[in-house]
C-alpha cells in the first residue's frame, strides 16, 4: 500500500525515496506512529508505538485504537459530530498502557485518502517527562513561596513594632467617630461626618503603607552595619568600624525624625498642642543645630552659616523653631548631590527674623509647586529618595502657631531657597 509522496527538493531527487526507505524512517522514528481505518482499527504501528504502550507488535494489529487512546475523538465514521478538518489536528490527551497505567501524550492526526478509503495516520509523543519537569517546577515554586512567607513573617515582626505608633492615630479616629455620631441629627451634618471618616481612613492607609516602607530601609541599614561591626575586631579596621557606626547614627537620626513627624501629626490632629514660649539665643541654637546635623552630610557636601545681625534673643517656642530649621536643613541635604553646598543665612528685619536656606539640588518641578506643603505630597522628581511627605506640612503648621510663614524660590535641577519669616517675639 503506497501512501507516501515525496516532497523533497529537486536537487535531492538523486536519492531513491522508495517505500522501503520511507518505511525505514517510520520504523526508526522516536515517536509512536500508527495508521487506522475509518472504524478505528489499527492497520499499522511502528516499534516506538509498541514500546511506548508496552504491547508486542502482533497484538495491536486490528485492535481498536480506543483501547489505547480512549480520549481520541477523531473517528471519521461518527456522523453525529459536526464535520471537522482532521488534517494537522493536534491535542493533548491521556493514553492507557498495556499494564493499565495512564500517561499524558500529544497526538497529531492527519487524514489520508487511499483508494477511496478514509484513513488516519497519527503520531504520538510521550509527555511524561515534560509533566514530571512541570511537577518539579511546581514544587520549586511552592518552596520559593514558603521562603517568601518566612521572610514576610520576619519583616512583619518589625512592622508590628511600628504599628504601635499608629495607636495614637487610631485614638484620634475614635474621637472623630464619636464626634460624627453627635452630628447624625441632620442630613448635611451626617454627610460631612461620613466624608471626614473616609478621608481619615485614606490617611490611615497611606500612613501605614508609608511608615512600613520608610522604617524598613534604615532598620535594614542598622542591622547590616551592626552585623559587619562585629567582624571588624582588629585595630587596623577602625576605619571600617567608624564608617558603619556613622551609618547606624544616620539611620537612627532618620528614624527619630520620622517618629517625631508622626507624633507631631498626631498631636496636631488631636488638638492638644500648645506652643511652649521661652527666651533663648537664636544664633546659639542655630549654630548647635548645624553642628548636630553635619552627620547627615553626604561626601564632600558643605554646610555654611551666615548671621547678619547682632546676637538676638527670641521669645518663642524653642523646640518648634528648632524643628522648623531641622526639617528644612535635612531636606536641603537629602535633595542635593554630593560635593554641593547648603547655605543658611539669618538676618533681622524689624520685628521679624528672616532665615534663608539655599541648596543646589534637584529643585521643584513647576507642576508640583502648588502642592508643596500638602500632607504626604512628594515632588515627582524625588520619589526615588526616602521621605514621608510630612516635613514641609509640619513646618507650615508650626509656623502658623508661631505667626510666621514660609515661601520658596526654585529652579529645577539648579536648587531651591526656602525663606522663613518668624516674629522674634511670639504674641499669644
Amino acid at each position: 500500500m503506497e501512501i507516501y509522496k515525496s516532497t523533497v527538493p529537486h536537487d535531492l531527487m538523486d536519492y531513491d525515496l522508495t517505500p522501503s526507505l520511507l518505511g525505514s524512517l517510520v520504523e526508526n522514528a522516536i515517536d509512536g506512529i500508527f495508521l487506522i481505518d475509518s472504524h478505528g482499527k489499527i492497520l499499522m504501528a511502528n516499534p516506538a508505538f509498541h514500546r511506548l504502550f508496552g504491547y508486542h507488535s502482533a497484538f495491536l494489529i486490528h485492535k481498536n485504537i480506543n483501547q489505547i487512546l480512549p480520549d481520541l475523538q477523531a473517528n471519521p465514521e461518527n456522523k453525529n459530530e459536526e464535520k471537522r478538518d482532521v488534517v494537522n489536528y493536534s491535542r493533548q490527551i491521556t493514553a492507557v498502557r498495556e499494564n493499565g497505567v495512564t500517561i499524558p501524550v500529544r497526538i497529531a492526526l492527519s487524514e489520508i485518502i487511499y483508494e477511496n478509503d478514509r484513513l488516519l495516520s497519527g503520531i504520538v509523543h510521550d509527555l511524561s517527562e515534560i509533566k514530571n519537569i512541570e511537577k518539579e517546577l511546581m514544587q520549586l515554586n511552592q518552596q520559593l513561596e514558603q521562603i517568601v512567607v518566612e521572610r514576610t513573617a520576619e519583616l512583619q515582626n518589625a512592622i508590628d513594632r511600628l504599628l504601635e505608633t499608629n495607636m495614637l492615630l487610631n485614638q484620634s479616629i475614635e474621637k472623630h467617630k464619636t464626634f460624627e455620631a453627635a452630628l447624625l441629627s441632620t442630613r448635611d451634618e451626617l454627610k460631612k461626618s461620613l466624608e471626614k471618616e473616609k478621608e481619615l481612613g485614606h490617611l490611615k492607609s497611606r500612613f501605614i503603607s508609608m511608615a512600613s516602607h520608610e522604617f524598613k530601609t534604615p532598620l535594614s541599614s542598622i542591622l547590616s552595619s551592626a552585623a559587619l561591626i562585629s567582624r571588624y575586631n582588629k585595630i587596623d579596621q577602625d576605619g571600617d568600624r567608624s564608617r558603619h557606626v556613622d551609618r547606624i547614627k544616620a539611620s537612627v537620626i532618620h528614624l527619630n525624625t520620622i517618629l517625631t513627624d508622626f507624633l507631631s501629626i498626631t498631636r496636631l490632629e488631636e488638638g492638644r498642642f500648645e506652643p511652649q514660649v521661652s527666651r533663648f539665643a537664636a544664633d546659639v541654637l542655630i549654630a548647635d543645630l548645624l553642628s548636630e546635623i553635619e552627620v547627615l552630610l553626604k561626601p564632600q557636601q558643605a554646610l555654611s552659616f551666615e548671621y547678619k545681625t547682632d546676637k538676638l534673643e527670641m521669645i518663642s517656642d524653642k523646640n518648634l523653631f528648632r524643628n522648623i530649621l531641622y526639617n528644612l536643613l535635612s531636606n536641603a541635604i537629602k535633595y542635593s548631590d554630593e560635593s554641593t553646598s547648603i547655605e543658611c543665612k539669618v538676618k533681622r528685619k524689624g520685628p521679624y527674623l528672616i532665615i534663608e536656606i539655599k541648596d543646589h539640588g534637584v529643585g521643584i518641578p513647576v507642576q508640583d509647586r502648588k502642592h508643596i506643603g500638602s500632607r504626604f505630597f512628594r515632588s515627582s522628581n524625588v520619589t526615588h529618595l526616602q521621605g514621608t511627605g510630612l516635613g514641609l506640612n509640619i513646618v507650615r503648621t508650626y509656623l502658623n502657631f508661631l505667626r510666621g510663614n514660609l515661601t520658596f524660590k526654585s529652579h529645577e535641577d539648579r536648587g531651591t531657597t526656602f525663606i522663613v519669616t518668624i516674629p522674634a517675639i511670639h504674641e499669644e
